[in-house]
Formats: C-alpha cells, sequence, structure tokens
C-alpha cells in the first residue's frame, strides 16, 4: 500500500521522535497481516484509488457512495463474491492504517454485500481432496529420474504429510529440517496464523513403503540440491539445471496440478491430510497439532466429505 496509508495516527502528539517511529512501526505490523495477503490487498487499494481518481473522487477517507459504486461495478463485471469481500477488507484496511473509519462499516456497504453474494449466489470454493488411493498412484507415476520429479516427489509427499500451506511450502528453509531415527521435525518461524513469529513444530514420519516415504524423498531431494543452507524447494532452468531461486506459491500450485489433475490446488494437499486424517480416524487434537488450526470448527470445515458413501453411519447398522 501507499506511504501516506501507512501513517497511523496517534492521539499523543508529543511522543518524542524515537518512540513515534516505533509506535507507527508496531501498528503498521500488527494491522498488516500474513505477505500474500498484504500483496493483494495492495493490488486491490491500488484498482480502488486508480477508479476513484478517474472519477474524481476521495479514495481516503472514502465516501460511502464512491465505495458502493466501485463495489457495484466489480460486481456487474462479474467479478467473484470473494474477490469483491477482499477490496472492501482491503479498503477498510487502509483506513486503519491511516487512523480513519472505514466506510466499509457503513450499513449501506454491509447490505449491498449481503445483496451482490445473494444475487450471485456462490459458494465459498473449497479446495477439492484426493483420495489416499489416488494420492500414492500419482506419487509412484512421478519419474525420479530427473532433479524435476525428485523435486516434485518430495514437495507432495511434504506438503500432503505435514498438512503445509502453500506460502510454509515456499518459506521451507534447509536449517528448518531436523532429521533423526525417530523422523523429521520442521519448524516454522512464521505462518499465517502464526503472525507473532511463535515456534511451531510440524512432524513427519517415515513410511514403511521406501516409495512413499515423505523423509526418504526429501533426503534424495536434499542430496541433489546439496547445499547445507537456504530455500529447500528452488526453480529448475532448463536442462534441470539447479537455481538458488526460491520456488513461487503459484508454482507449486502449477506442480500440484501437473501431478494431480486441474480440479486440485496446492491447498488440497492440506485438505485432504484433514479429510484422511478424520476417515482413518484421527481426533480432532491429532488434527489441529499437525494443521496448528486453533480450533475444531477450522477442522470441520476442512474436511472434504462430499462422498456420500465415504463418511455415512449406514454403514454401521450392523445389519
Amino acid at each position: 500500500m501507499s506511504s501516506e496509508v501507512l501513517a497511523p495516527s496517534l492521539p499523543n502528539a508529543q511522543l518524542p521522535a524515537h518512540l513515534l517511529a516505533s509506535s507507527t512501526r508496531y501498528v503498521e505490523t500488527g494491522l498488516r497481516g500474513a505477505a500474500n495477503t498484504v500483496r493483494a490487498y495492495a493490488g486491490d487499494w491500488k484498482r480502488f484509488t486508480s477508479w476513484c481518481a478517474l472519477h474524481q473522487l476521495a479514495s481516503l477517507p472514502a465516501p460511502v457512495d464512491a465505495l458502493a459504486g466501485f463495489l457495484t461495478e466489480l460486481a456487474d463485471a462479474g467479478k467473484k463474491v470473494a474477490t469483491i469481500q477482499r477490496h472492501a477488507a482491503a479498503i477498510a484496511k487502509a483506513h486503519a492504517l491511516a487512523g480513519h473509519d472505514s466506510p466499509t462499516a457503513d450499513k449501506k456497504i454491509k447490505v449491498l454485500l449481503k445483496g451482490i453474494a445473494r444475487e450471485k449466489k456462490t459458494r465459498i470454493k473449497q479446495a477439492a481432496a484426493f483420495t489416499l488411493a489416488s494420492f500414492k498412484r500419482t506419487i509412484r507415476a512421478i519419474d525420479v529420474s530427473t532433479p524435476t520429479g525428485l523435486r516434485n516427489r518430495a514437495l507432495l509427499l511434504l506438503g500432503f504429510t505435514g498438512a503445509f500451506r502453500r506460502s510454509e511450502l515456499e518459506a521451507l528453509n534447509i536449517e528448518d529440517l531436523a532429521f533423526d531415527e525417530e523422523g523429521l521435525v520442521v519448524s516454522l518461524d512464521k505462518s499465517k496464523t502464526n503472525q507473532l513469529g511463535q515456534a511451531e513444530e510440524k512432524a513427519i514420519f517415515y513410511s514403511p513403503d521406501p516409495a512413499l516415504c515423505p523423509i526418504r524423498a526429501l533426503q534424495a531431494w536434499l542430496r541433489v540440491l546439496d547445499r547445507d543452507a537456504g530455500c529447500v524447494f528452488v526453480s529448475l532452468r532448463k536442462h534441470q539445471r539447479l537455481t538458488t531461486r526460491r520456488m513461487t506459491t503459484k508454482y507449486i500450485n502449477l506442480i500440484v496440478q501437473q501431478h494431480l489433475g486441474a480440479p486440485y490446488t496446492a491447498h488440497s494437499l492440506r485438505a485432504s491430510f484433514v479429510t484422511v486424517s478424520k476417515l482413518n480416524g484421527a481426533d480432532d487434537s491429532k488434527v489441529m497439532n499437525q494443521t496448528k488450526h486453533k480450533t475444531s470448527a477450522m477442522i470441520r470445515r476442512y474436511t472434504r466429505l462430499d462422498n456420500v458413501r465415504q463418511h455415512n453411519a449406514a454403514k454401521e447398522l450392523g445389519l
């Protein structure tokens, strides 16, 4: 977001300059959120300010009618409800950072957003979950005679067994990995729900089948990488040449779709971990220990049990 947005109003103007600067930085950090969210919000805010300039309207603070017109234009242009809601959230965040009341709090905007959602009748699109059998077939089919195949196999197995977000896979460094005879512990400094940088760990275990083992797959890739530090998942140039460029979340998503199919995304690795775990009888606390979700409600939201035969008490009638 632009620099003028990142200057929160502080009630005590007599603060020493160094404290004022620190307070401004702390407020900015507290309101900012995850890096991917910041990037998305920055683009949304730029789009809104450009729209306001075109129509000769103020963007900060923005009049309620200006925001209503902007959101209506997005809706008429066929934008998804989630996209429109994200734009509204970005505009609210920009006003909060600048110390202004947000027009998104106005009742007219709330009714407008509800009406847009009702007309579009859009369900929240969730990443599809795969079955364990299909995932095993996918892993076995990967050609691991090349660095690309070794990397992709490690990425898919680690992403699934660790219930990783794609942003976490992108940020993963070799220094975050601790191998021992029991398996692997991955340390995470930050995540989407852990913005304060409190230590979080994920445990990865050996699989009896070497072809499906996330630890052996990761070790095979690290031998190719041949480094002691730096990013785990990197891009490759033509002819399988290694780079030091960290693989982006967008490319991680493409790899998942390349191997699992178009209906799936990188988030399917995480959703499928929850679904397969629940089908195998894991309780919520065990699932949450890996996913780092804070509530059982989020686990229920993540569980994909849409198949009428997959999770049904009719199989347990005893007939």
